[in-house]
C-alpha cells in the first residue's frame, strides 16, 4: 500500500508558475521507482483528465496537448516524489490536481491539490 499526498496547489495570477510535488509514503508492498506516474486534473463540471505522464525510470514523458512547452513532469526515485513544474498557467489551468501510481493491476490516487489562475 501506499500513501500520495500532493502539495505546491495554490493562487497564482496568469502567466505564473507553481511547482506540484506527489511524495510517496510506502507502507508495504509499493516500490515508486517501479510505477508509472501520471499527473491528472479535474476543472469543476468537467471530467478527469490526464495532463502528464512519466515512465518509471523518468525516461519517457507524454504531454495532454494543452499543457505541451508549458507544464514538465519530472521525479526523483530516491526521494519517492514526482512533480509537476506548471508555466505560463491560464485560467483554463484551474483545477484540482491529483497524482496518480499506475501498475501491476493496481492504482493508488492522492487527495488533490487545488490550483486556481486569477487575476
Amino acid at each position: 500500500q501506499v500513501q500520495l499526498v500532493e502539495s505546491g496547489g495554490g493562487l497564482v495570477q496568469p502567466g505564473g508558475s507553481l511547482r506540484l510535488s506527489c511524495a510517496a509514503s510506502v507502507v508495504s508492498g509499493f516500490t515508486f521507482r517501479s510505477y508509472a506516474m501520471s499527473w491528472y486534473r479535474q476543472a469543476p463540471g468537467k471530467e478527469r483528465e490526464r495532463v502528464a505522464v512519466i515512465s518509471a525510470t523518468g525516461g519517457t514523458t507524454t504531454y495532454v496537448d494543452s499543457v505541451k512547452g508549458r507544464f514538465t513532469i519530472s521525479r526523483d526515485n530516491a526521494k519517492n516524489t514526482m512533480y509537476l513544474q506548471m508555466n505560463s498557467l491560464k485560467f483554463e489551468d484551474t483545477a484540482v490536481y491529483y497524482c496518480n501510481a499506475a501498475g501491476f493491476g493496481s492504482i493508488y490516487w492522492g487527495q488533490g491539490t487545488q490550483v486556481t489562475v486569477s487575476s
